[in-house]
């Protein structure tokens, strides 16, 4: 780009220009970029800042905590309990919801977050990242309750990630199209360096991890049987498998050039919709990805329509370009509701 526009720049643009985010929700995504700056260069230091292995903890999923995760988790909190733009927080790493002290103003949104996703990487230095999701406040009533988190993903005034990688990009949706900034380590500043991006409505990519192949439900492997098969299958074209075990990178890639994304039920665990976590990840991916042209289901129905029932719950994610979606949601169409994607548990 031939002028450099700032992430404050481009926030003010929104807000004045395009009435599409007021100054609360300006102040918020400017403090969760800046906590994402301070989670990059505890990512950059690596074995240096002893911030590898694990926590020796467990997070309310029964996953052991890397280090890391909790660092970016108190980063997050800590950045952004007391701008008075939040009323609440929820993290893929507690419990339950962490209100605002009461010494502190009281705002109008709701903030979601998985700190750390892709965590198993980042003691083999291969890129992970920070996603966040906001949502405005219910207003009938004073205080916040986890009912007042419960909204389907539709409702998100504003969603993105932040991908540590050999550049550290914030990728970010207010509901007009989806921006990129890469973060400008010299200056220490967000610089905006894609704008409306899209994605292909068709790919030769595919991300998914083949070696729980065995336990997928057929329409899934009826999909990726025919990606194998390449030009004498029924696609008549040759697909390439990526698989990075990082949802923001995965994704990431999909913005930036294609491809489909599946982390669909599976055998292993039956009564689970599915691994991935709709609040704090299929959410706000869904929300990126439709912005930007393509589409997310949990293999049935659009993710962002799916009303949430408890703040941890899991489900199934079909999401990037749009032919591939709508092509791996049809095949679970046609076969019985309960051998495509499991209810909600």
């Amino acid at each position: 780009m031939s002028q450099r526009v700032s992430l404050t720049q481009y926030l003010v643009e929104q807000q004045r220009e395009h009435g599409r985010i007021n100054a609360q929700l300006r102040l918020l995504i400017e403090v969760v970029a800046r906590a994402c700056k301070r989670i990059a260069i505890q990512v950059n230091k690596g074995a240096l800042g002893d911030i590898l292995g694990t926590a020796g903890s467990e997070n309310v999923q029964g996953e052991v905590q890397k280090k890391l995760d909790v660092i970016a988790n108190e980063v997050l909190i800590e950045a952004n309990e007391w701008g008075g733009h939040l009323a609440a927080m929820a993290s893929e790493e507690m419990d339950t919801i962490h209100l605002v002290p009461n010494r502190y103003p009281q705002g109008e949104y709701l903030l979601l977050f998985d700190p750390l996703d892709g965590s198993s990487n980042i003691d083999v230095n291969v890129s992970i990242g920070t996603i966040f999701s906001v949502l405005r406040k219910p207003d009938q009533h004073h205080g916040v309750a986890e009912k007042d988190f419960l909204q389907p993903g539709s409702a998100q005034a504003a969603a993105g990630y932040c991908v540590y990688g050999p550049q550290t990009t914030l990728v970010l949706t207010v509901g007009d199209g989806v921006a990129m900034f890469t973060l400008d380590r010299e200056q220490g500043a967000w610089v905006l360096t894609a704008d409306q991006v899209r994605i292909p409505e068709e790919t030769k990519e595919f991300a998914i991890n083949m070696s729980n192949m065995r336990h997928w439900a057929p329409p899934v492997r009826r999909y990726i049987d025919e990606c194998l098969a390449g030009k004498e299958g029924p696609r008549g074209k040759d697909f390439n498998m990526r698989w990075v075990a990082s949802m923001v990178a995965d994704v990431h890639r999909i913005l930036s050039r294609g491809g489909v994304f599946l982390y669909p039920w599976d055998r292993r665990e039956p009564d689970k919709p599915g691994k991935l976590r709709l609040m704090y990840e299929a959410n706000p991916m869904a929300f990126l990805v439709e912005q930007a042209g393509g589409a997310a289901t949990n293999g049935r129905e659009r993710i962002l329509a799916l009303a949430p029932t408890k703040l941890h719950e899991r489900v199934s994610v079909v999401l990037g370009s749009r032919k591939e979606v709508e092509r791996v949601t049809g095949y679970h169409l046609e076969t019985e509701p309960a051998a495509a994607v499991k209810p909600a548990a």
